[in-house]
């Protein structure tokens, strides 16, 4: 019988904005939903670009660990900004997150209802 996906769910992270899951793992990788700066009562974590990204950035990770792995194991990710000017600071964070070993990323602009950053993830984690 063929492995079936799986689900993540973690109350560690904000909520899903709709119906989505936070992750799903299939064979050896987890594909995390985009993160967003919310806190887990699933309201908008309002602050600088810094502290929006960290919270993105740590809604991302508790994903991660819900499916049994670390960002350290990511092989692509996609940073959505609201305002390109962003680019930079982001940059320095991203780093500080994946470490010397970072994923492929693709940084694009988008209209982000609200909040400056979102982050999606797919990560490579072999259970054996």
């Amino acid at each position: 019988m063929a492995a079936k996906k799986l689900t993540v769910s973690t109350p560690d992270a904000a909520p899903p904005g709709g119906p989505y899951s936070q992750g799903v793992v299939a064979g050896d990788f987890v594909y995390i939903a985009g993160c967003t700066p919310h806190l887990t009562d699933g309201s908008l974590l309002e602050g600088t670009f810094e502290e929006q990204t960290r919270a993105a950035f740590a809604n991302l990770a508790a994903i991660a660990h819900a499916a049994g792995a670390t960002l350290a194991d990511a092989v692509q990710a996609r940073v959505y900004l609201r305002d390109l000017d962003d680019f930079q600071e982001m940059n320095g964070l991203f780093a500080e997150f994946f470490g010397d070993e970072p994923p492929a990323r693709t940084t694009l602009q988008a209209d982000l209802p609200g909040f400056a950053v979102e982050i999606d993830a797919v990560l490579y984690a072999p259970k054996g």
